[in-house]
């Protein structure tokens, strides 16, 4: 059996198939995924192929990575997943390459100590302290009850 790793225009399109296990997203025309929208930055965002899910990592993008409707800096792709590249959705399929995914996989969210270093060639990916999902804006004059739980490092 194959294993198949690949994204699913939600729009409509071919799937762009993710056969390398390092994927660069942006709007730069030599990207390995290349999105032509304004909305999308120049570098976006980098997708690792690792042990059968995708580790999705933001570069700073002006307009977000969003997974299951949730702004993220890093977050471990699962089937069924929605991820949005600014105003690019896409739908992750992961498995064997005839059967689809099951509507009810998704991401779960983990942290720094449930990441393994990993190494890409002459690439070593290292931890940050920031946290893994943006902070919910706060209305003006309200305050925000998880601000102080944050660890912004």
């Amino acid at each position: 059996m194959q294993f198949r790793a690949a994204l699913i225009p939600l729009e409509g399109g071919n799937p762009v198939e993710i056969d390398r296990d390092m994927v660069i997203v942006g709007r730069k025309e030599d990207c390995d995924l290349y999105l032509d929208h304004k909305s999308v930055s120049k570098v976006h965002c980098v997708l690792v192929k690792t042990d059968g899910l995708i580790v999705l990592r933001d570069l700073g993008s002006t307009n977000g990575t969003r997974v299951n409707g949730m702004r993220v800096r890093r977050a471990a792709l699962l089937p069924n997943d929605k991820v949005s590249f600014a105003n690019c959705h896409f739908r992750v399929h992961l498995g064997p390459r005839d059967a689809p995914a099951s509507p009810h996989e998704h991401t779960m969210q983990f942290s720094n100590d449930d990441l393994p270093e990993l190494e890409l060639g002459k690439v070593n990916i290292q931890r940050n302290n920031l946290p893994d999902v943006y902070p919910e804006k706060k209305a003006k004059g309200k305050p925000n009850p998880d601000e102080s739980e944050l660890d912004l490092g």
